[in-house]
């Protein structure tokens, strides 16, 4: 077993292993146990009701947190043309349109946090799958990463305002950030409502019995803080 810094340890004393927080007291509870010098990302971990290994199964979707995720956000465009000339004037930061930039993304260059395509750029995106998909960044229609031109400004100004992808795991796990530890208490609260409204929307008709089954708070390395999963269903977002 991995053995925990004192500062770890001092802080963990604080959250009770044995109970089911609510959400808001959980919230409050994350930023009490925040102990590292920097502004750490508060994470929303969920166990689903839901077998990943049938695709009728899966879950996935984005979201837009209303009070947004507390960082710069890197976007990545595929686009040529009009839609490179569009994605540069809308703040894209890395506008990819010739075989050059899908090489050097190829051979492993990752440095932004989301990527967007238009459809006719997807014939050369498709090539990067090994590098993009384990990451989480493949453009993909589902999570509207691939949109026609026209629509490339709004979707980059989402992007950077707080614009997030889920997507269960192998362990029927879904892990997302919600913002900050420096955030109102107040803030994270709405950001896990609307997280867990589309989590909600997102649900598998084939998903039977309960469909969140644990759920778990956290900042960046600091101790997990169980939540009421039924407190958690009961979330609505109301902005």
């Amino acid at each position: 077993m991995t053995k925990r810094g004192k500062k770890y340890r001092e802080v963990a004393e604080k959250v009770n292993r044995n109970q089911l927080y609510t959400p808001q007291e959980a919230v409050e509870l994350v930023k009490e146990t925040v102990y590292t010098s920097f502004d750490p990302s508060v994470d929303l971990h969920m166990r689903l009701g839901v077998d990943p290994r049938h695709a009728e199964q899966q879950v996935r979707g984005v979201v837009k947190l209303p009070h947004g995720l507390g960082k710069e956000v890197r976007v990545i465009v595929f686009a040529a043309g009009d839609g490179a000339r569009a994605a540069e004037e809308a703040g894209a930061d890395f506008v990819v349109f010739d075989d050059e930039g899908i090489q050097k993304v190829q051979d492993g260059w990752t440095d932004f946090d989301i990527a967007i395509a238009v459809p006719e750029m997807m014939g050369k995106v498709g090539r990067l799958g090994r590098v993009l998909g384990p990451r989480g960044l493949m453009p993909n229609p589902k999570t509207g990463t691939v949109v026609p031109a026209e629509d490339l400004p709004r979707v980059i100004e989402e992007a950077k305002a707080g614009r997030v992808e889920f997507r269960i795991d192998k362990t029927a796990n879904i892990h997302v950030p919600i913002g900050r530890a420096s955030f109102p208490a107040d803030k994270l609260v709405e950001n896990m409502a609307a997280v867990v409204e589309a989590i909600k929307r997102a649900r598998p008709a084939a998903a039977k019995g309960t469909y969140i089954r644990k759920v778990t708070l956290a900042a960046s390395m600091g101790p997990g803080i169980k939540v009421d999963p039924t407190a958690t269903q009961a979330m609505e977002a109301s902005f």
